[in-house]
């Protein structure tokens, strides 16, 4: 079972005008709720553990998990969901985010302790639910708390500059539980927010040198992906995307194809160093080769595992 904790909301994209007032599409997102339908769309067995509203827009995102396979631990709340618009001014999208008190903040440490299954084999959390609040570091406790007890704790800050009030306050929580997570995953623009000073390379070698995880991955758009596990290090080409519609949710996309892929193999955590070079490219590949198949479609639509 992989676990999932971390932000749904529904970003409201501006497609259009019309009179002079701007037209507003509606599509259930998140970085860790698209993780958990990516997961899921590859045939393994899925919980979302973060709280979603009971209102018409939490209907929305609960409808696409169920629809998708992923079992909801949460209980539904009365807050309401939490909202991303993004509007278009001159052609360049300008965000804005509302958070305060949605339902996908209302966590404690009782709920996260019943909502997540005694069969967990990974426990997946990041991105904005981590940035501040109570809420993350409730999320810090549990992620710590499930490292100790042996499972496979997997982590990817997604990094949403915009949001971050307290920048060092931030990169001390990931530093933190960078030291207890099995699978790291950063993107170029993760690293070049994290350490500004040193060059993309640097940067990510100074990473490999202080985080625990066992298997560092690095996200770096057309130009691929490297990799560090251990002894092994390696680079993987991007998968050619045909056509390019748009890249939303593709990192998400590639995160949970490799949760999927390591969790299909059945290891436990102290087995993670077991995994051979070959398998790690192969995981890799594959999970390249789904972020470029959902770049192929409107928004965040990570293929099925029948789809390659």
């Amino acid at each position: 079972m992989i676990a999932i904790g971390g932000e749904n909301l529904i970003d409201y994209v501006q497609s259009g005008s019309e009179e002079d007032l701007p037209i507003y599409r509606a599509i259930p997102g998140g970085s860790c709720y698209n993780v958990a339908i990516a997961a899921s769309r590859q045939g393994q067995p899925v919980s979302y553990i973060t709280p979603i509203s009971q209102d018409s827009l939490g209907n929305i995102l609960a409808k696409r998990l169920v629809d998708d396979g992923v079992k909801i631990s949460a209980p539904r709340t009365t807050q309401p969901t939490s909202l991303a618009v993004v509007s278009i001014n001159n052609g360049q999208p300008s965000y804005q985010f509302y958070r305060d008190g949605t339902a996908e903040r209302q966590i404690n440490h009782a709920m996260l302790t019943e909502t997540t299954p005694s069969a967990t084999n990974i426990f997946h959390v990041g991105s904005i639910a981590l940035i501040d609040g109570e809420d993350a570091n409730l999320w810090e406790q549990k992620f710590r708390e499930i490292a100790e007890q042996g499972v496979i704790t997997s982590l990817d800050p997604n990094i949403r500059e915009l949001l971050v009030k307290n920048k060092q306050q931030y990169l001390d929580r990931l530093d933190r539980m960078s030291k207890h997570a099995n699978i790291l995953k950063l993107s170029d623009e993760d690293l070049n927010y994290m350490r500004p000073e040193a060059s993309l390379g640097d940067a990510f070698n100074e990473i490999c040198s202080t985080t625990e995880a066992k298997i560092i991955v690095l996200t770096m758009g057309a130009k691929g992906a490297r990799v560090k596990a251990g002894e092994i290090s390696f680079e993987v080409s991007a998968a050619v995307c045909d056509p390019l519609v748009d890249t939303v949710g593709a990192g998400d996309t590639f995160m949970g194809t490799i949760l999927a892929e390591i969790n299909e193999k059945k290891v436990s955590a102290s087995e993670l160093s077991d995994i051979t070079k070959d398998e790690l490219i192969h995981i890799i590949k594959r999970a390249s080769k789904a972020a470029a198949l959902n770049c192929e479609t409107a928004g965040c639509n990570p293929p099925y595992k029948h789809d390659f």
